[in-house]
């Protein structure tokens, strides 16, 4: 089960990129709260600690806001084109039973006897939707693929999933196979053109210039 994270929020009144990247430039990333019925309500968060739980695979935090704790789940987070910056994130309210949909990723283990035979490994599916109790979000489905051989492969439903979660995918999807590897086919030579037309053209030349003499 992943890890649950409290974060301390701030009630924030500035909007705009202006408004957000002077918030990045004091340390606190813009956010918002939303659902179960409630009003959304604009927070920030100190970045420092919310990149601290991203690093640690967090899903879940405990937001405390004015005195009151909120459980709520990281449901989006917006990065810079460069993918080295967040610029926002948002937070879903959830409860203890309840349970929601969500994608994780999926953790490759051990190494795939098919490739000392010169197999590729390829993995078609990087991440799994599933339905679980939102306090039970898995930090990653981890897959073993110490067994594949080249031409093996393991399937949605095929998969360990945790006790309480479902895949919502289609069962017979690949996640992970091993492939014999691609021979790269060579250009065949392209035969001299045996084409006489310009030595041809050099003899008939070579007459008319005698006819002319």
């Amino acid at each position: 089960m992943a890890e649950s994270f409290a974060l301390v929020a701030q009630p924030r009144s500035g909007h705009g990129t202006r408004a957000a990247r002077k918030m990045r430039a004091q340390g606190q990333l813009p956010a918002v709260v939303y659902g179960h019925k409630e009003a959304t309500v604009a927070v920030t968060v100190p970045l420092e600690d919310f990149e601290k739980a991203l690093r640690r695979g967090a899903r879940l935090v405990d937001l405390q806001t004015d005195g009151k704790t909120e459980k709520t789940l990281i449901r989006d987070v917006q990065w810079d084109f460069l993918g080295q910056e967040i610029l926002h994130v948002d937070f879903a309210r959830v409860s203890a039973d309840e349970r929601i949909k969500v994608d994780v990723r999926i953790e490759i283990k051990g190494t795939a006897p098919g490739l000392t035979g010169g197999g590729v490994l390829e993995q078609p599916l990087h991440a799994l939707h599933i339905e679980c109790l939102a306090v039970e979000v898995p930090e990653s489905i981890r897959v073993n693929v110490g067994a594949l051989q080249v031409g093996e492969a393991i399937h949605v439903k095929e998969l360990e999933l945790p006790p309480g979660v479902k895949a919502l995918v289609d069962p017979d999807a690949v996640v992970v196979h091993v492939v014999a590897p691609r021979v790269e086919q060579t250009a065949e030579a392209v035969p001299a053109p045996t084409d006489q037309a310009e030595p041809e053209v050099i003899k008939r030349e070579k007459e008319a210039k005698e006819e002319g003499e």
